[in-house]
């Protein structure tokens, strides 16, 4: 069974588990603590709501079971057998804040772990599932899995013809396709998935066409039981207008993870709170507006701030300075302000803009986990007047929702960042879905990124590959036929071409290819780039001190760094100046080279050289956005190692990104109203 699971579904790998650092469990525990808020929010809510558009067959039996079960007008076993009123569900009352404060996650205890490890040698599984499987089933694992082996699924990695063959080894006969347990626990797993790829939730015909995929012979009643069971949520979303006065709205059914939505409702929430509030006691108004006048470029930006509690912008790399021009106007009026990143590298290129004032900016992890940041005040809000979350379109609504939540009365937010990158790896679109809700003053930055390269991205991000002039070598193309070259001429750009003709060192360009296998992904060329860089037998788990590497402490989150030595303790990195030590059990699911990367791995970093590999198999998996982020992450050269002929501009012109399906735009309808600007 594989223990590498996918980064997301359009991007073939994920980064493993957290790899022992504080600030990774910090922030898983922050999470838990969250959804064990949201849990109580839910528990305490009382009284009706509107009831939503009528439903028909399927749809209508899901929503009146799952009504009937919340309520608990009915017990789960019985409620599908009796049709009757579906209670409705409470309305949403203000979210609560709370702190992130929380003991790391609970590592089961070798003895559970043993339990478990038992059950999988008798299911033919391998044993070293045993202590994935006792922390995500908790505690009685061994007999959870006992009692319905379907529940390996819940392990990242696992697959359902896995977790059948497991099935049949401890069931014998009484495990089939048509077991109610395969059918809950497949449903969930596909779920997972979803969320891999982006989704909040899926439409309830998309989900029932995969469970049939999957082997499930009436997938319509295992998504039954699922809800029945609490596995699942089901939702009723109203999609457009009612065609006539006695007519209500077109509905469309989703189905989600109670995870993913209870966070996308308390984003939804959050983000409520923020637009109608009427910010005040943070500064003078004629204040914000001399302010505004002295900022250039920024006015604009600032004078929304001035009088809304969430604003968006939007711009490239150029823009970051009108961000930074307002975090020194509001510094000027004495607030507390602090600016967040996606990762280190981007703290590091805002601190400079920011100059000594940098030490106000964090990244959305150290916040979030306490070990960056303001602090928190007694009720357990930042410690701030203005929070400024820069790279915004890599906010899932897990981390999003922490955020906002976060936040005190009376702050202001401003979302930042360039709608044309590839969107978070975790699920959701919010930055996405908040521009098209049009819910708070929306900023466009005028600045373009400068020089060719700038031309070449400003091009691509509208649909259009142009020839650009480059009388520098800012970009240059090199046409291959086949794998083979492509590898070959990559590394001879990387190790010659780059620092001759441009005068980029080695350790300072970055390969990014679209995928981790293949003959050209960032295996293969690591390999070939390690055999020129770095040579050595790889004694340390694959690696020697000097390799470059690339460490994933949780998923979606990588560190471009180093490695120093390694010991009894685990193998020593570098990353952005940090030293950190990654368990030796660990390394081999969260580090890897990283002179190759993915435009996934690579969002929110930038270099002084980029080679692009597009080799001919790479076809099928180019899209604007990544095209986009791919060719902006260069500031001084860009080469594009090209083999893929006419995919390259079809890609630009006519792939736009992958859509996701999210909740966030129907819950903040009802509670926002549409923004002018």
């Amino acid at each position: 069974m594989s223990t590498d699971p996918p980064e997301t579904a359009e991007d073939a790998e994920e980064p493993g588990t957290p790899a022992g650092a504080s600030e990774a469990e910090a922030e898983l525990a922050a999470q838990r603590v969250e959804r064990e808020r949201i849990e109580r929010r839910k528990a305490e809510r009382q009284g009706p709501i509107t009831a939503g558009a009528k439903l028909n067959g399927t749809a209508a039996d899901l929503l009146a079971a799952v009504r009937a079960v919340e309520s608990g007008e009915k017990p789960a076993a019985t409620v599908f057998e009796e049709p009757g009123p579906a209670p409705r569900r409470p309305a949403p009352e203000p979210a609560r804040r709370v702190a992130p404060a929380a003991p790391a996650e609970r590592v089961p205890d070798a003895g559970a772990v043993e339990d478990v490890r038992g059950v999988l040698v008798r299911g033919g599984a391998p044993e070293a599932l045993a202590g994935p499987a006792a922390g995500v089933l908790g505690e009685g694992a061994a007999a959870v899995l006992g009692a319905d082996p379907w529940q390996l699924l819940r392990v990242p990695g696992v697959l359902p013809e896995q977790a059948d063959s497991f099935a049949r080894a401890l069931l014998g006969g009484e495990a089939g396709p048509d077991d109610d347990r395969r059918g809950r626990a497949v449903t969930v797993w596909l779920l997972d998935r979803a969320a891999l790829s982006g989704h909040t939730a899926l439409e309830m015909p998309a989900l029932v066409t995969a469970l049939g995929r999957q082997g499930v012979p009436e997938p319509e009643e295992a998504v039954q039981n699922a809800i029945a069971e609490g596995d699942v949520l089901v939702f009723q979303d109203a999609v457009g207008e009612a065609g006539g006065e006695d007519e209500e709205p077109p509905v469309r059914v989703l189905v989600g993870l109670e995870r993913f939505a209870m966070a996308e409702e308390s984003l939804a929430d959050g983000l409520a709170r923020l637009v109608n509030s009427a910010p005040g006691g943070n500064g003078a108004g004629e204040e914000w507006e001399r302010a505004a006048s002295a900022g250039g470029s920024a006015g604009d930006l600032i004078r929304a701030v001035a009088g809304h509690g969430l604003v968006l912008h939007t711009g490239g790399e150029a823009s970051l300075a009108e961000p930074a021009a307002l975090v020194g106007a509001a510094r000027g009026l004495g607030l507390r302000v602090w600016a967040v990143t996606h990762g280190p590298v981007g703290r590091a290129r805002f601190a400079a803009l920011l100059g000594d004032e940098g030490a106000g900016v964090a990244t959305v992890a150290g916040l979030l986990s306490g070990a960056e940041g303001p602090g928190r005040d007694a009720d357990g809000a930042l410690d701030v007047d203005l929070l400024v979350v820069l790279d915004a379109p890599q906010l899932d609504v897990e981390a999003a929702a922490l955020l906002t939540e976060s936040l005190p009365d009376g702050a202001r937010l401003v979302l930042a960042g360039d709608p044309g990158v590839l969107w978070s790896v975790g699920p959701g679109r919010v930055f996405a879905d908040l521009l098209a809700a049009r819910a708070c003053p929306q900023v466009a930055s005028r600045r373009p990124d400068p020089g060719p390269l700038g031309e070449l991205v400003s091009g691509i991000g509208v649909g259009e590959l142009n020839q650009v002039a480059a009388p520098g070598k800012e970009v240059v193309i090199v046409p291959v036929r086949d794998a083979g070259e492509a590898v070959h001429r990559t590394v001879q750009l990387v190790v010659d071409s780059v620092p001759r003709a441009i005068g980029v060192p080695a350790e300072e360009t970055q390969v990014i290819t679209p995928g981790h296998g293949g003959a050209v992904g960032t295996r293969a060329l690591n390999a070939a780039l390690k055999e020129r860089l770095n040579p050595g037998p790889g004694r340390f788990g694959g690696f020697d001190p000097g390799d470059r590497v690339v460490h994933s402490p949780a998923p979606g989150r990588t560190l471009p760094g180093r490695v120093v030595t390694a010991d009894g303790e685990g193998l020593h990195l570098e990353c952005a100046g940090e030293r950190i030590v990654v368990p030796r059990e660990r390394v081999e699911s969260s580090v890897r080279h990283g002179w190759a990367l993915t435009a996934h791995q690579a969002v929110g970093c930038r270099w002084p050289a980029v080679v692009v590999v597009l080799p001919g198999d790479a076809a099928g998996a180019l899209s604007r956005p990544w095209v986009y982020t791919a060719f902006s992450r260069a500031d001084r050269h860009l080469s594009v190692v090209h083999g893929v002929e006419q995919a390259l501009p079809r890609a630009v012109a006519e792939v736009a990104a992958k859509p996701r399906t999210t909740r966030l735009p129907v819950l903040l309808a009802p509670q926002v109203p549409v923004a002018d600007g």
